[in-house]
């Protein structure tokens, strides 16, 4: 979840440390601190808050140095505060900057208390910088120490460390969360999101598990995890500088809703043609592995567990084979049966959540057919650790409540379940028919952000509700549980979702007029029935909102607001189709709250850790 930015070069790096940070402050984080060696002198300031106030005591107190790490917190040991904030320092001059979880830290930080180390922080990072000083009297060389204390953790890490008596070196060692080394002229970088270091380089090379690299100036070195030299890839990155940038829209997020259109044509280019499933865009091996598939078992967390939610439908429905989704944090510990010629997929946005990771890395031990990753970051830890592989190209998504992510998503997973079509019973007729109805979502989705101003009026009813139900049927409760959740992340209002059938099984008891329920009814078999269900809210004095098909019939009344969505939306496009609206409400609600709808309180982007 935190943030890591470092250089080696001749010039002053505090700016670039800055602009880093400030790159990576969608992952959500409560503090920000940077060190240097300038003259051959460590400097350390750190802040509680957000990077402008490191910008604010930088200026009152200025550093300058040529070597140096920075790093933006999110609290996991310690509460957030200035001491527990990174860097952590060390005898020696030694300052560390750390992502992960150490979770034998409390073992490790009692040896060293015995040996006479005194901790000013509640953090396990301290315990690292401590453990490398230690090394360090029996090793004499940095390297050296930081091998040898990187053998005794457990748990996962990203770390970045520099010394001001080598004030020309940054080691960095990663296992189980992303680091990233950024190539420049007579200059090195590392981050742990390319996203980073874009006005710096765009050259880039990504250290595997257990690799550990020395960086100066002009030369990196990368050992792996038994100290061999090792080399790894150089890769140009295809995201420009100005990526991030909220361009004339007041949030991140506004500006991603309605990017959703352009971001669906992407991620379809290429990839369908002619009325066909292009199938090698999975993978050169892809259309074995479909041919043999018998069952599918989706795994994935929050917004991307919705959309697997939603395919699970797609894949029985249309392929009629079995198709199981677990949340990956109960995955690991559930010890689940695998059918025989089971595909596994993962789906995640940044490709390095923590539980999805692991879940991926257990699947690839259980007697799984293969692994295919669903994700929006082709330089991730999930894409390169999957057998195939959909990238989603919804392009960075930096407000943390995902929305283009989301619909990128939907629609990678319908050409998954039309590419398993094509060996489970669909004749190429069906094949068009299905890629046609997916070519026709950015205009449909173009046609629902023009209800924006009718939300955005709509939005004000909720500005004193404190409680709100969602409902919807078959493919379209997923996405009910999508609309909760973007309300409730973004503006704080307490938000359920139920299928709409079990009103009566409970959720029915919290109905009155001040609790809004929303629905979400497409033409499809199931509305008559979520027809009825809606018409036992109104009996309790419910006041319902519907996002409905113009042929659907119901019509607005006291108490009923009807939001008319395009029309002819079909069974594979509805979903979505009718999770653009949810999000522009959840976006309005909050702006009415005064919430910060990019950074939502408690929350991260990327959760990298379990």
């Amino acid at each position: 979840m935190c943030g890591i930015v470092g250089a080696v070069a001749e010039r002053n790096i505090v700016p670039i440390l800055i602009e880093g940070l400030r790159r990576l402050e969608y992952r959500g984080y409560d503090s920000a601190g940077l060190a240097v060696i300038g003259s051959g002198k460590l400097v350390r300031v750190r802040t509680v808050g957000k990077v402008k106030k490191l910008e604010e005591a930088l200026a009152a107190a200025p550093a300058s140095g040529a070597t140096g790490i920075a790093h933006t917190r999110w609290a996991t040991h310690g509460a957030p505060s200035e001491r527990n904030a990174h860097p952590h320092l060390s005898q020696a001059g030694i300052a560390i900057v750390h992502n992960g979880i150490i979770e034998n830290h409390e073992a490790l930080r009692a040896d060293l208390e015995r040996r006479g180390y005194r901790f000013e922080s509640e953090t396990d990072t301290e315990v690292i910088a401590h453990r490398i000083h230690y090394h360090l009297q029996g090793e004499h060389d940095l390297l050296a120490a930081v091998r040898a204390t990187v053998a005794e953790l457990q748990g996962a890490y990203a770390l970045a460390v520099i010394s001001e008596q080598e004030s020309d070196r940054l080691l960095v060692a990663r296992a189980g969360c992303p680091v990233v080394i950024g190539l420049g002229v007579e200059e090195n970088f590392v981050a742990s999101d390319v996203a980073a270091l874009l006005p710096v380089t765009r050259r880039f090379m990504f250290l595997e598990e257990g690799d550990l690299a020395e960086l100066r100036r002009t030369s990196v070195r990368i050992t792996d995890r038994n100290g061999h030299t090792v080399e790894r890839a150089v890769r140009e990155s295809e995201l420009s500088a100005d990526a991030a940038e909220k361009g004339p829209y007041r949030h991140f997020m506004l500006k991603e809703i309605h990017e959703q259109p352009r971001a669906i044509a992407d991620t379809l280019a290429e990839r369908v043609a002619n009325g066909r499933l292009l199938e090698a865009a999975f993978g050169p091996a892809a259309a074995e592995i479909f041919k043999r598939t018998a069952c599918v078992h989706i795994v994935a967390c929050g917004t991307s567990y919705h959309a697997a939610s939603v395919v699970r439908y797609f894949i029985e429905q249309i392929c009629r084979i079995p198709c199981a989704v677990d949340i990956a944090s109960e995955y690991r510990y559930r010890n689940p049966l695998v059918p025989r010629d089971t595909l596994f997929v993962t789906i995640s946005q940044s490709g390095e959540t923590a539980d999805t990771l692991a879940a991926l890395r257990l699947a690839r031990e259980s007697g799984y057919l293969s692994t295919l990753a669903i994700c929006n970051v082709p330089e991730s830890s999930l894409v390169r650790e999957s057998d195939l592989v959909m990238l989603t190209r919804a392009g960075p998504e930096i407000g943390v409540a995902s929305t283009k992510a989301f619909t990128t998503q939907l629609t990678a997973l319908a050409m998954l379940t039309i590419a398993l079509a094509r060996h489970h019973g669909a004749d190429a007729e069906r094949e068009h028919g299905l890629v046609s109805r997916l070519i026709e979502l950015p205009g449909m989705i173009e046609k629902v952000l023009t209800l924006d101003p009718l939300i955005h009026r709509l939005a004000e009813r909720f500005a004193d509700k404190h409680h709100t139900l969602f409902l919807g049927r078959g493919a379209l409760y997923p996405i009910a549980m999508e609309g909760a959740l973007k309300l409730k992340e973004i503006s704080y209002i307490h938000a359920e979702s139920y299928p709409a059938g079990e009103l009566k099984h409970g959720p029915l008891a919290l109905v009155d007029a001040d609790m809004p329920v929303i629905a979400v009814a497409p033409n499809n078999d199931l509305l008559e029935k979520l027809k009825s269900n809606l018409m036992e809210v109104r009996a309790r004095g419910g006041e319902l909102i519907v996002f409905a098909d113009p042929e659907s019939g119901l019509q607005p009344s006291d108490g009923v607001t009807v939001i008319e969505m395009p029309k002819h939306v079909t069974y594979f496009q509805a979903p979505a189709v009718y999770t653009v609206p949810l999000q522009l409400l959840a976006y309005h609600v909050a702006i009415l709250k005064g919430t910060d709808v990019d950074q939502p309180r408690n929350l991260a982007k990327s959760v990298t850790v379990e």
